[in-house]
């Protein structure tokens, strides 16, 4: 009796509706770029669920110094629909794949006004529970060098003094090693055919 209970508990909650589960989504955290050129936003989901059909993406973007922010991409129902009267008119595209959880945009024509942080809101019914990620975008007329660049150039050269340096040693002591042999191996002939009294005072001499 007991097992049969068991057994249908077991299917009363397999054909029981599930709650939704949090949605977790990705972005960069900063991305940098220089004026005129383009760039690919990323933005991805972790969701325990399949893929749905109802799955969609939402951009929204808030200009540096501005509390307010704008919709300029949005993907639902298999379609993408982008800016089409506002700053990114003609210069955003949505190049993501839904299909593997992948929500991308392009921005074209990047210029100094498009600094600004840009939220990606993602969506897997009946996953919708979750956070936005976003990513701050700042146009250069040149790209700086980063931080992290510099550090690793000068750890480069300090590790290559040091090998430099190690190498130098061990060469020197192979270089005394060898001379001491030399010099050793040149006087064996010059005792070899003296007498044991004379090899000991020669001996004593040196």
């Amino acid at each position: 009796m007991l097992r049969v209970l068991a057994l249908a508990s077991v299917v009363l909650l397999g054909i029981a509706p599930q709650a939704s589960q949090a949605i977790t989504v990705y972005t960069s955290w900063e991305r940098h770029a220089l004026v005129g050129s383009d760039i690919r936003l990323s933005c991805t989901f972790f969701s325990w669920r399949s893929i749905s059909e109802d799955v969609s993406f939402t951009w929204r973007y808030r200009p540096d110094g501005s509390k307010d922010s704008i919709s300029i991409a949005h993907f639902a129902g298999g379609e993408a629909y982008t800016d089409n009267k506002g700053v990114f008119k003609d210069r955003v595209e949505f190049v993501g794949n839904p299909k593997r959880r992948d929500g991308s945009i392009l921005i074209k024509n990047l210029d100094f006004s498009d600094n600004g942080t840009f939220t990606c809101d993602a969506k897997n019914p009946p996953d919708i529970v979750g956070r936005p990620s976003s990513v701050r975008l700042l146009v250069f007329e040149n790209l700086p060098i980063q931080a992290g660049v510099i550090t690793g150039a000068i750890i480069g050269v300090v590790l290559g003094l040091l090998v430099l340096i190690v190498v130098i040693y061990y060469l020197m002591r192979f270089l005394v090693a060898r001379r001491v042999f030399s010099l050793s191996v040149r006087s064996v002939p010059r005792l070899w055919g003296l007498s044991l009294g004379q090899r000991i005072k020669a001996a004593a001499v040196k």
